[in-house]
Protein backbone atom coordinates (compact mmCIF):
# COMPACT_ATOMS: atom_id res chain seq x y z
CA UNK A 1 0.00 0.00 0.00
CA UNK A 2 1.78 3.50 -1.15
CA UNK A 3 1.26 5.63 2.02
CA UNK A 4 2.48 9.19 2.78
CA UNK A 5 2.76 11.08 6.05
CA UNK A 6 2.12 14.88 6.35
CA UNK A 7 3.42 16.78 8.95
CA UNK A 8 1.76 20.51 8.68
CA UNK A 9 3.62 23.70 9.72
CA UNK A 10 5.07 22.30 12.85
CA UNK A 11 7.26 25.40 13.14
CA UNK A 12 8.78 27.77 15.79
CA UNK A 13 6.52 30.60 15.55
CA UNK A 14 3.48 27.88 15.97
CA UNK A 15 5.27 26.57 19.80
CA UNK A 16 7.30 28.30 20.93
CA UNK A 17 7.04 31.93 18.71
CA UNK A 18 4.74 34.77 18.27
CA UNK A 19 1.17 32.18 17.87
CA UNK A 20 3.04 29.52 20.47
CA UNK A 21 1.10 27.71 22.22
CA UNK A 22 1.74 25.07 25.32
CA UNK A 23 -0.01 21.89 23.94
CA UNK A 24 2.34 22.36 20.47
CA UNK A 25 5.35 21.11 22.02
CA UNK A 26 3.45 18.40 23.71
CA UNK A 27 2.85 16.50 20.42
CA UNK A 28 6.88 16.84 19.65
CA UNK A 29 7.42 13.19 20.35
CA UNK A 30 4.10 11.86 18.51
CA UNK A 31 5.64 13.57 15.20
CA UNK A 32 8.96 12.34 15.59
CA UNK A 33 7.81 8.34 16.10
CA UNK A 34 5.61 9.10 12.87
CA UNK A 35 8.43 10.32 10.68
CA UNK A 36 10.54 7.55 12.20
CA UNK A 37 8.16 5.10 11.34
CA UNK A 38 7.06 5.84 7.74
CA UNK A 39 10.92 6.58 7.13
CA UNK A 40 11.41 2.72 8.49
CA UNK A 41 9.01 1.82 6.40
CA UNK A 42 9.76 3.25 3.31
CA UNK A 43 7.05 5.37 3.29
CA UNK A 44 6.66 9.18 1.45
CA UNK A 45 7.19 12.28 4.00
CA UNK A 46 5.70 15.43 3.65
CA UNK A 47 6.15 18.92 5.27
CA UNK A 48 4.42 22.12 5.16
CA UNK A 49 6.00 25.03 6.08
CA UNK A 50 3.11 28.25 6.69
CA UNK A 51 5.32 31.01 4.96
CA UNK A 52 5.14 34.42 4.84
CA UNK A 53 6.80 37.91 3.78
CA UNK A 54 6.99 41.26 5.75
CA UNK A 55 3.93 42.37 3.99
CA UNK A 56 2.17 39.97 5.63
CA UNK A 57 -0.23 42.36 7.68
CA UNK A 58 -1.50 43.76 4.89
CA UNK A 59 -2.90 40.35 3.28
CA UNK A 60 -6.61 38.89 3.50
CA UNK A 61 -5.08 36.53 6.30
CA UNK A 62 -3.30 38.85 8.20
CA UNK A 63 -6.06 41.50 7.98
CA UNK A 64 -7.77 38.62 10.19
CA UNK A 65 -4.77 37.06 12.21
CA UNK A 66 -3.29 40.55 12.91
CA UNK A 67 0.15 38.81 14.48
CA UNK A 68 3.43 38.54 12.63
CA UNK A 69 4.26 34.70 11.98
CA UNK A 70 6.42 32.43 10.39
CA UNK A 71 8.26 35.67 8.25
CA UNK A 72 10.25 33.96 5.63
CA UNK A 73 14.06 33.86 7.18
CA UNK A 74 13.18 33.99 10.59
CA UNK A 75 13.71 31.82 13.51
CA UNK A 76 9.80 31.31 13.70
CA UNK A 77 9.41 30.05 10.13
CA UNK A 78 11.89 27.42 10.52
CA UNK A 79 10.23 23.61 11.15
CA UNK A 80 11.06 22.48 15.31
CA UNK A 81 14.70 21.25 15.67
CA UNK A 82 14.39 18.18 16.36
CA UNK A 83 12.12 17.38 13.84
CA UNK A 84 14.24 19.12 11.53
CA UNK A 85 17.05 16.59 11.75
CA UNK A 86 14.63 13.69 10.79
CA UNK A 87 14.08 15.81 7.15
CA UNK A 88 15.77 13.70 4.24
CA UNK A 89 16.80 15.25 0.85
CA UNK A 90 14.02 12.79 -0.61
CA UNK A 91 11.13 14.81 1.23
CA UNK A 92 9.17 17.16 -0.47
CA UNK A 93 8.31 20.57 1.53
CA UNK A 94 5.83 22.70 0.69
CA UNK A 95 5.65 26.36 1.43
CA UNK A 96 2.18 27.50 1.21
CA UNK A 97 1.17 31.20 1.96
CA UNK A 98 -2.30 30.36 3.84
CA UNK A 99 -3.89 27.84 5.72
CA UNK A 100 -4.14 24.82 3.14
CA UNK A 101 -1.74 24.14 -0.02
CA UNK A 102 -3.09 24.06 -3.78
CA UNK A 103 0.51 23.04 -4.51
CA UNK A 104 0.02 20.16 -2.41
CA UNK A 105 -2.75 19.08 -3.56
CA UNK A 106 -1.83 18.79 -7.42
CA UNK A 107 0.85 17.26 -5.96
CA UNK A 108 -1.16 14.48 -4.11
CA UNK A 109 -2.88 14.39 -7.00
CA UNK A 110 -0.57 12.15 -8.87
CA UNK A 111 1.09 9.92 -6.40
CA UNK A 112 -1.86 7.58 -6.15
CA UNK A 113 -1.36 7.05 -2.72
CA UNK A 114 -3.67 4.78 -1.21
CA UNK A 115 -3.43 5.63 2.38
CA UNK A 116 -2.38 9.75 3.50
CA UNK A 117 -1.54 10.43 7.62
CA UNK A 118 -1.24 14.35 8.15
CA UNK A 119 0.03 15.73 11.78
CA UNK A 120 1.30 19.00 13.01
CA UNK A 121 -0.52 22.15 13.88
CA UNK A 122 -2.78 23.73 14.12
CA UNK A 123 -5.65 21.12 13.85
CA UNK A 124 -8.58 24.04 13.51
CA UNK A 125 -6.95 25.65 11.09
CA UNK A 126 -4.25 24.41 8.71
CA UNK A 127 -3.94 20.69 9.72
CA UNK A 128 -8.11 20.56 8.81
CA UNK A 129 -7.34 22.77 5.42
CA UNK A 130 -5.51 20.48 4.72
CA UNK A 131 -6.63 16.86 4.86
CA UNK A 132 -9.46 18.81 2.99
CA UNK A 133 -7.26 19.49 0.24
CA UNK A 134 -5.77 15.90 0.38
CA UNK A 135 -9.39 14.19 0.03
CA UNK A 136 -10.17 16.54 -2.88
CA UNK A 137 -6.66 15.36 -4.68
CA UNK A 138 -7.23 11.72 -4.01
CA UNK A 139 -11.01 11.17 -3.25
CA UNK A 140 -10.38 7.29 -2.72
CA UNK A 141 -7.27 7.58 -0.27
CA UNK A 142 -7.38 6.66 3.71
CA UNK A 143 -7.05 9.90 5.25
CA UNK A 144 -6.61 9.78 8.82
CA UNK A 145 -5.66 12.50 11.57
CA UNK A 146 -3.76 11.09 14.60
CA UNK A 147 -5.29 13.22 17.71
CA UNK A 148 -2.59 13.12 19.31
CA UNK A 149 -0.27 14.59 16.66
CA UNK A 150 -2.26 17.33 16.31
CA UNK A 151 -2.90 20.27 18.64
CA UNK A 152 -4.43 23.87 19.02
CA UNK A 153 -4.92 27.00 21.41
CA UNK A 154 -8.28 26.65 20.98
CA UNK A 155 -9.43 23.10 22.80
CA UNK A 156 -13.03 24.05 22.00
CA UNK A 157 -12.10 24.11 18.45
CA UNK A 158 -10.08 21.70 18.28
CA UNK A 159 -12.47 19.06 19.47
CA UNK A 160 -15.08 20.47 16.87
CA UNK A 161 -11.88 20.28 13.93
CA UNK A 162 -11.73 16.68 14.56
CA UNK A 163 -15.63 16.39 14.57
CA UNK A 164 -15.82 17.79 11.31
CA UNK A 165 -12.45 15.62 9.88
CA UNK A 166 -15.05 13.30 10.72
CA UNK A 167 -18.12 14.10 9.06
CA UNK A 168 -15.90 14.43 6.08
CA UNK A 169 -14.73 10.75 5.76
CA UNK A 170 -11.06 11.87 7.90
CA UNK A 171 -10.53 8.85 10.18
CA UNK A 172 -9.44 10.88 13.20
CA UNK A 173 -7.91 8.23 15.76
CA UNK A 174 -6.78 8.55 19.89
CA UNK A 175 -9.48 10.62 20.60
Amino acid sequence: MKKCLIVVDYQNDFIDGSLGFKNALEIKDQIINKVKNYRFNDHDIIFTKDTHDFDYLNTEEGKHLPVDHCIKGSRGHEIQEDVLKLIDKEDMIFEKKTFPSIDLGIYLKDKGYEFIELCGLVSNICVISNAVIAKAALPNAHILVDALATASADDVLHKKSLDVMEGLHIEVINR
